[in-house]
């Protein structure tokens, strides 16, 4: 379960996606995102499927691969798709008990729960297409326009891209912790839900131990080399918009009014 969480992992790749300039994938992104609240039907949903699928087959990134990071929210899903089918009024299908379910309920159940799928596959769409270190001087650039107002771009940028970078890490760690611990006699499968979770507080002392130690090493790490962030930091290779980059922008235009037109039309 805890491997099979995409979000903030990279895969390796030479696609037209994985060429393109950072700043147009989080530009992208945002759009995507914005997008799937502006869709009020299914049509929406369709014309969002068949973007996400091209995107997806331009990129090379195997399809298992994008969908297995669905498999940690699975619950959140489940749940999310029984609040809103029984705790929204309207014509009733089918009554269980003091429950309710009801056909306004049912269409905003799944209308939610494919949104929340679509959601997780974009952003971790992101950053499985963008390098760490590209996802930084993208963020960067695009906060720099607010620096003259006190923001810290630099700042804000490296603190978020460390934070996307290190999930793995500390999943690779909370594996080791957990496969220590059931050497020892631990069990984490058995028993119901309430039984699992209590399990499970034993991994958070040495995980934040663990969590901890690797911020002070990289700390250390980023001062022994004399890391200075800001408008000061030279880069090896700067961004630059390209062609490719042109033809991306217009797509995302493209795409942003087929969504506005649907909203309208329908």
């Amino acid at each position: 379960m805890i491997r099979d969480i995409t979000l903030g992992q990279y895969y390796p790749g030479n696609s037209w996606v994985h060429r393109l300039d950072a700043r147009i994938k989080i530009i992208w992104t945002f759009v995507y995102i914005v997008s799937l609240f502006l869709i009020k039907d299914f049509w929406g949903y369709i014309a969002v499927l068949v973007t996400l699928a091209l995107i997806i087959g331009v990129s090379r990134v195997p399809l298992k691969f994008i969908l297995k990071g669905l498999k940690p929210i699975f619950l959140i899903i489940v749940f999310t798709f029984t609040i809103n089918m029984f705790m929204t009024k309207g014509t009733p299908l089918f009554t269980l008990g003091f429950l309710t379910i009801t056909r306004e309920g049912l269409y905003n159940a799944v209308f939610m729960g494919i949104r929340l799928v679509f959601l997780i596959i974009g952003s971790s769409l992101l950053t499985l297409v963008t390098k760490p270190i590209n996802l930084t001087d993208g963020i960067e650039k695009l906060l720099s326009p607010w620096q003259r107002a006190g923001l810290p771009a630099h700042e804000l940028a490296m603190m978020m891209t460390i934070a996307l970078r290190f999930i793995p890490t500390l999943l690779e760690e909370t594996d080791k912790i957990m496969k220590a611990q059931m050497a020892r006699g631990a069990d984490f499968e058995s028993g119901n839900i309430m039984n699992r979770a209590k399990s499970l507080i034993p991994l958070l002392v040495p995980l934040f131990i663990s969590a901890f130690r690797i911020a002070q090493d990289l700390a250390m790490a980023m001062e022994a080399r004399c890391y200075r962030g800001g408008s000061h930091r030279t880069r090896m290779n700067g961004m630059k918009l390209k062609k490719k980059d042109g033809v991306a922008c217009f797509l995302m235009l493209a795409y942003l009014a087929l969504i506005v037109l649907q909203r309208g039309v329908w």
